[in-house]
């Protein structure tokens, strides 16, 4: 099988059959450098047979920054990941250098299929995502428990948006991973436009007391914000 490329870019984030998810971050310098990464990303990909090990779907993202790309993959579990990444990842990856000297591979984290989703905007609910926010919290320690706490705090806050001061103008909605090391949550959230959310981050309106509880979460102690818009999203195909 060949690798096919999804015409809307963005992949199924309720693919029946994902047991494990994988998020990782790439820096490359520059827009033009983006550019160039994702095309050779494509053309390796899509060279070569499909990796038939449990890779359901790998898809890409731009960062706004100019400088970052998000890497989401979905699988059927860790031993598919790892006899991947023994046997498959280098040939690929060494392609890619090759075309786009000097990538920078800065991390990797293990996530659970999406927990849950919230919508942020009924008005937005059926919109096409030009933009996805990505919210990267961590934790003090594991704690499985302390992660779904989290996740019920922001969705009490969105909750308060659409019926408060902050309603989520071009926002589409919220999906929650949580890693499988009890450690991080992940927030894939979906929005209009790039515009549409930092609109929103600066909207002059006060915190509502259930953000200000997420903020002040107990054993939180990082949390960072970046945005990107899909590019390349590949699956298995005939």
């Amino acid at each position: 099988m060949n690798a096919v490329t999804r015409p809307d870019a963005r992949p199924d984030l309720y693919r029946p059959g994902v047991g494990l998810v994988f998020a990782s971050t790439w820096r490359v310098g520059t827009p033009e450098r983006q550019r160039a990464a994702v095309d050779a990303i494509a053309k390796a990909w899509e060279s070569r047979d499909w990796p038939d090990l449990g890779l359901l779907s790998y898809s890409v993202y731009i960062g706004t920054d100019g400088d970052t790309l998000l890497h989401y993959s979905q699988w059927t579990g860790e031993e598919a990941y790892q006899e991947f990444f023994r046997t498959l990842r280098d040939e690929r990856n060494a392609e890619i250098d090759a075309a786009v000297p000097g990538i920078v591979r800065v991390g990797i984290h293990r996530y659970a299929p999406p927990f849950r989703s919230a919508v942020l905007s009924e008005q937005s609910a059926a919109s096409v995502p030009g933009a996805v926010a990505l919210v990267d919290v961590e934790f003090d320690g594991p704690d499985s428990g302390r992660q779904r706490a989290w996740v019920d705090a922001v969705s009490a806050a969105i909750d308060d948006d659409a019926t408060g001061t902050r309603p989520a103008r071009g926002g589409i909605a919220a999906h929650f991973h949580l890693s499988t090391d009890g450690t991080r949550v992940l927030e894939y959230a979906e929005w209009e436009s790039e515009q549409a959310h930092v609109e929103w981050l600066a909207e002059d309106a006060p915190l509502s007391d259930a953000w200000e509880r997420v903020r002040h979460f107990p054993g939180l102690v990082g949390s960072r914000v970046r945005r990107y818009t899909p590019a390349l999203s590949l699956h298995a195909g005939g």
